[in-house]
């Protein structure tokens, strides 16, 4: 095993036609664990009697402290592109709000 396995913990991957994706959990030096996302896609280069294959890869990092908001996007956007059903925005009131001072000023503020 070489240093860089080392940092390896576990990996799971996904084959979808010409790409493949990697899951991976790996460790840093100061021991936090992190997910890192591969796409790995094969480009074919040369001609048809004699192909050469080359890999073009897109990494992703994700850390702990961002697991549950990624979780919670993707998830909404797999929701909506299988139900193909956008949801509607909550829309942030335009009027400004009023703060009241224990003294006789008062301010607006404004978000």
């Amino acid at each position: 095993m070489n240093d860089v396995d080392k940092e390896l913990l576990f990996s799971e991957s996904v084959k979808a036609g010409k790409r493949i994706y990697y899951f991976d959990v790996k460790q840093s030096r100061n021991g936090d664990k992190y997910i890192a996302i591969t796409e790995s896609k094969r480009i074919s280069d040369g001609q048809v009697e004699n192909p050469h294959f080359t890999f073009e890869k897109h990494k992703l990092f994700l850390y702990k402290e961002d697991y549950d908001k990624f979780v919670d996007a993707l998830q909404k956007v797999i929701d909506v592109a299988r139900s193909g059903s956008i949801p509607i925005k909550e829309t942030v009131s335009e009027e400004p709000q009023k703060v009241e001072n224990q003294s006789e000023e008062s301010f607006d503020i404004s978000f």
